[in-house]
């Protein structure tokens, strides 16, 4: 069965405070053809990286010390980038603003990480609607507080 989305060749940015697990999801990134396009582990380097970072797709740790990261998950949707959330709380700790998002619940398997960027993919492909001929698509940037 084919996946609905190909992973091989997505960059991703990884936003993950504990260490042993941003080495899981490195390796398991690379495992499923993935490129690491950045890291970060504060909220604050993670704001600064999502705006300027080249990337596909994002995993994002709910919680980073003690800090939510939705600020984080606003940059990045309000630059038309898909977004997985990774928590070990289940939905009840998202927004209700964000429980569009797929969720990667902690602890994961590889086929977990997987099916969450297939779906984040997926239904980021599902809004994007072609540019009418003659207009410009709109530029999409964070606004860094």
């Amino acid at each position: 069965m084919k996946p609905e989305t190909d992973l091989a060749g997505q960059r991703v940015f990884v936003v993950e405070d504990e260490s042993l697990v941003m080495m899981l999801l490195e390796d398991s990134l690379v495992d499923a053809g993935c490129e690491i396009a950045g890291m970060a582990s504060r909220v604050d380097d993670a704001l600064e990286k999502a705006a300027a970072l080249s990337y596909d797709v994002a995993v994002l740790d709910v919680n980073l010390n003690g800090r939510q990261t939705f600020e984080v998950a606003r940059c990045i949707a309000e630059r038309g980038i898909p977004y997985v959330f990774a928590t070990g709380y289940g939905p009840a700790s998202l927004l209700a603003d964000f429980h569009h998002v797929p969720i990667l619940q902690k602890p994961f398997q590889q086929q977990d990480l997987e099916t969450a960027l297939r779906q984040a993919l997926a239904a980021q492909g599902e809004r994007n609607e072609p540019t009418p001929p003659g207009e410009l698509p709109a530029t999409q940037t964070c606004s860094l507080a």
